[in-house]
């Protein structure tokens, strides 16, 4: 009897010391900007020294990233990766916006890999309380009470910073708030009212046009990176509020670069792909700079290490806090069909160099894309038209593209002369031509395969004239027969 109760009471001891220790794992949240460049006092941004208190804390007692590339510059490809640990090219997951309107053309549904799960879900299994405040945008199919046990309720305004005490439980969490970055649809209005930052202070890049409007976007982009501090130091007061902040390791980035169309968003140059990181909270060293090449899959690998969890076999990243942690030699980015605008564009970030690969040689980098709408891309085009560009600045706005690009970041930042073709850097384009030649290999790049017709007719459901890439041609017949029959209304017929 004696052996039995001694027994009983180990087994509550053993009980109470492993909910013990469940709770003591650590909260992980991701607060996570949309097209941002690493606008903050602390990354040595001119115009913002002194007045990103809050990010610029937060680095100081964490470590901040200098050299942090995502995956992609475009937003849905970017996040799925993150979402899954894997590069969007090796699970077939690359092209923006895929999986939207099913309904419409169920073959285009893509699915993850058997096996292959998403973060949340992997929480979740250790359980841990999950939830996104913001969008999801992934290209795959999921339910979205799948993926997080927190629902959130829409438009919320109460929790907008502090979804975690929606939970039901004390369990930890692993969480997303998204915030508004400098997504230039959302952002600019509210900031050309109340201006902050004067136009004529900030550095137009060279291979912009030098004009007013260039000088506003570049002015509001700037803005942008201190209204998301004021956001974070929201966030980070209530964490600090409901006494979690000492428990929680926060991790601050961008899904890619900011919207100003040349070099950046959507493309594979420095500007486009390069973020702000900085992950700070228990058991992270503080006021540490680090310097390595570092991909978005580290973030995904890292988060799972730090919640004690075995990394899937699917992840491609690694625990930048582990024990068998190194250094990159490279890190891969790629873009490929970007709503309806079909391109292939893979690119190697090197210590001291950026390559880039144009596959599709045949269109021009600034293809017909939503972006033609705004105003100062509007106003660029213009310019161009006549006449009125550098060769620099014109370059980009040309019909043409070479298939590779070259680019010495310590001795041209802005990567303006392309040294593919220049014998002396030989060695050097040979040296990265093979690095992207042996990953699309051992990854099996799925950008490397045309897009099923299934997938461009779905494009083509939503999209309509919008869609004049000529692998759209295959799905022609069947577009105008669903637009005939009423299955198809998109945007603009064709």
């Amino acid at each position: 009897m004696l052996s039995r109760l001694c027994l009983l009471l180990a087994a509550v001891v053993c009980s109470a010391s492993m909910a013990l220790a469940a709770d003591s794992r650590p909260n992980i949240l991701w607060i996570v900007l949309e097209d941002q460049d690493p606008l903050y006092g602390c990354y040595g941004d001119a115009i913002n020294v002194g007045q990103t208190p809050n990010v610029d804390g937060l680095a100081d007692r964490g470590v901040r990233f200098d050299r942090a590339y995502v995956a992609c510059p475009v937003c849905s490809p970017c996040r799925s990766s993150l979402m899954t640990g894997g590069m969007q090219t090796t699970l077939g997951i690359h092209n923006h916006r895929s999986s939207r309107d099913t309904n419409k053309v169920p073959e285009a549904a893509i699915h993850l890999p058997e096996g292959v799960k998403t973060l949340p879900e992997l929480f979740r299994e250790a359980g841990y309380e999950t939830f996104n405040e913001g969008k999801d945008d992934y290209n795959f199919m999921y339910k979205r009470g799948d993926l997080y046990s927190i629902q959130l309720p829409k438009k919320q305004k109460a929790n907008r910073y502090s979804p975690w005490r929606e939970a039901k439980s004390d369990a930890p969490f692993f969480g997303q708030i998204q915030l508004i970055g400098g997504k230039y649809t959302h952002l600019r209005k509210r900031l050309k009212e109340h201006p902050v930052v004067d136009p004529e202070s900030v550095e137009v890049p060279p291979y912009h046009a030098d004009i007013p409007i260039m000088r506003e976007q570049f002015a509001v982009q700037e803005e942008s990176g201190r209204y998301a501090d004021q956001e974070a130091g929201e966030i980070l007061s209530r964490l600090k509020e409901d006494g979690l902040l000492d428990n929680t390791v926060v991790f601050y980035f961008s899904d890619h670069g900011m919207p100003t169309s040349v070099r950046h968003k959507q493309f594979c140059y420095e500007q486009g792909v390069r973020v702000p990181l900085i992950i700070a909270g228990p058991g992270i060293p503080e006021g540490v700079v680090n310097n390595d090449l570092v991909s978005g899959l580290d973030i995904s690998a890292t988060t799972v290490a730090l919640a004690g969890m075995k990394q899937p076999g699917w992840f491609e990243g690694q625990n930048l806090f582990g024990d068998s942690y190194k250094p990159r030699e490279f890190v891969i980015g790629a873009r490929d069909r970007c709503d309806y605008t079909i391109d292939r564009i893979r690119t190697v970030r090197t210590d001291r160099f950026r390559y880039i690969k144009n596959f599709l040689t045949d269109r021009p980098y600034m293809q017909p894309q939503y972006r033609d709408n705004f105003d100062f891309v509007q106003a660029e085009r213009e310019y161009y038209e006549a006449g009125k560009m550098n060769e620099d600045q014109a370059r980009f706005w040309s019909d043409e593209r070479p298939s590779e690009e070259l680019y010495d970041m310590e001795a041209d930042p802005y990567q303006l002369n392309n040294l593919a073709d220049d014998p002396a850097y030989a060695a050097e384009l040979k040296k990265h031509r093979d690095i992207l030649n042996r990953w699309i290999t051992e990854t099996d790049d799925k950008g490397q395969y045309p897009e099923d017709p299934a997938g461009l007719l779905a494009v083509m459901a939503l999209w309509g004239n919008h869609c004049v890439n000529p692998e759209y041609e295959k799905v022609q017949e069947q577009f105008k027969a669903g637009v005939k029959a009423g299955k198809f209304k998109p945007r603009n017929k064709k």
